[in-house]
């Protein structure tokens, strides 16, 4: 047996249909989108009248704001706690993919990719160099007049941007799951078709 077939053997053995391991990307991606649209979609409920005024003409200007905020918050709780629970993933991903394709043209499109300046990144827009220079000067009058290590001590000072690089990252994992469904093992989509699908 040559290194390659041996590689295969291995790999084959590894990340087979039955393999506990192709359960876990699925659950995984789950998992870490729970708490981003349960939290999302709680931050609207409470408050809800100001999110249906910011969907308004005041703010994005969407049609039938009301309705738009309903069904974002909506979508955001059902779907989380749906994608816990690995039930209707395919399903409950569309609607959560269209969320994401309003957030990320309607708020974060015009701020480009990045969700915080970084001149290291490639995302970097042409904003990123001031605002990063003012970032500066903030830190220096805080250091100057302020307690900066109090102000500090938790976590740094950072730039904002507010670019549509965690909306992309969000609508990938659910295109993802879309594809996938939600994995093998560890949800109840997975057990429901075993027992309905025909024999």
């Amino acid at each position: 047996m040559n290194l390659i077939q041996k590689y295969y053997r291995l790999h084959n053995t590894l990340f087979n249909d039955k393999s506990i391991l192709i359960a876990l990307g699925p659950l995984a991606l789950r998992l870490f989108l729970v708490p981003v649209f349960w939290v999302a979609g709680n931050n609207k409920i409470a408050g809800f009248e100001g999110v249906v005024g910011w969907f308004g003409p005041d703010g994005l200007d969407l049609p039938l704001p009301w309705a738009m905020a309903f069904l974002a918050t909506a979508t955001e709780i059902v779907g989380g706690a749906l994608l816990l629970l690995g039930l209707a993933t395919r399903w409950i991903a569309i609607p959560l993919m269209i969320t994401m394709l309003v957030a990320i043209f309607s708020v974060h499109w015009p701020h480009g990719w990045q969700a915080s300046h970084d001149l290291m990144s490639w995302g970097a827009n042409a904003d990123a160099e001031e605002a990063l220079r003012r970032l500066g000067i903030a830190k220096d009058i805080l250091r100057e007049y302020g307690n900066y290590d109090w102000l500090t001590e938790k976590g740094h000072l950072a730039s904002s941007n507010n670019g549509m690089e965690f909306g992309v990252t969000y609508f990938v994992m659910l295109l993802a799951l879309f594809c996938s469904g939600g994995g093998k093992y560890f949800s109840l989509d997975y057990y429901l078709d075993k027992h309905f699908r025909p024999s």
